[in-house]
């Protein structure tokens, strides 16, 4: 499995209407998770979160919260931003640009948000597109990432998971964990101790 870390600069470039991090000069972290709402690993993050006042935002697949609507509401009672990350987590690059559209369109009846995510990184230019109208939201934002965890690899170990957070987190930084089964092994040892380490050299974490 083959993936970047850290987002290289001329990636950035080629998609420069697309949120991959913040300029700042203040110690801020992005936190986000994806895939959930998940009934173990999404309460086990917002206990987590609460620890040290922690903001993120989560990128929820509608059908998810549709059978976990109590830990979706959850996230949002206690402040934290949610975004689209389509009905059925539906890759952009294997899926006909209408049925795509559709199905971000559907999520968007139960998440009320601008902000958008497509599934592996993936989607398509006619897709692009068609997000603020499926989203219903003219300021509609597709939100990408500077750092990713890859914590949903199975092959990776919990060590090298959290290395991989702390080696290319800098101020600003968009990070993807992912609330969900598979990543769970990897994100319950790196969440706390990733936290803990950036909270003691005076880094805040709030949501997009």
């Amino acid at each position: 499995m083959q993936y970047f870390i850290k987002t290289p600069w001329w990636l950035k470039k080629i998609y420069p209407d697309r949120l991959w991090d913040i300029a700042t000069n203040e110690n801020i972290i992005y936190l986000t998770f994806d895939d959930g709402p998940h009934p173990v690993a999404t309460p086990f993050v917002l206990n987590a979160l609460k620890k040290y006042n922690a903001k993120a935002t989560f990128f929820c697949i509608g059908k998810n919260v549709l059978q976990y609507p109590a830990i979706y509401n959850r996230i949002l009672d206690e402040g934290h931003q949610v975004g689209n990350h389509t009905q059925h987590h539906l890759n952009g690059w294997k899926t006909h640009t209408t049925i795509y559209l559709a199905d971000v369109a559907e999520a968007s009846t139960y998440i009320n948000s601008n902000l958008f995510r497509p599934p592996y990184g993936r989607i398509k230019a006619s897709q692009v597109k068609g997000i603020g109208e499926s989203l219903k939201k003219k300021s509609a934002k597709i939100v990408m990432w500077d750092v990713l965890s890859g914590d949903f690899d199975e092959s990776l170990s919990k060590e090298k998971c959290l290395n991989n957070v702390i080696s290319k987190t800098r101020p600003g930084s968009i990070i993807v964990f992912h609330d969900s089964e598979k990543a769970f092994p990897r994100l319950k040892y790196t969440l706390p101790v990733f936290l803990e380490i950036f909270a003691e050299k005076g880094y805040s974490f709030h949501s997009l």
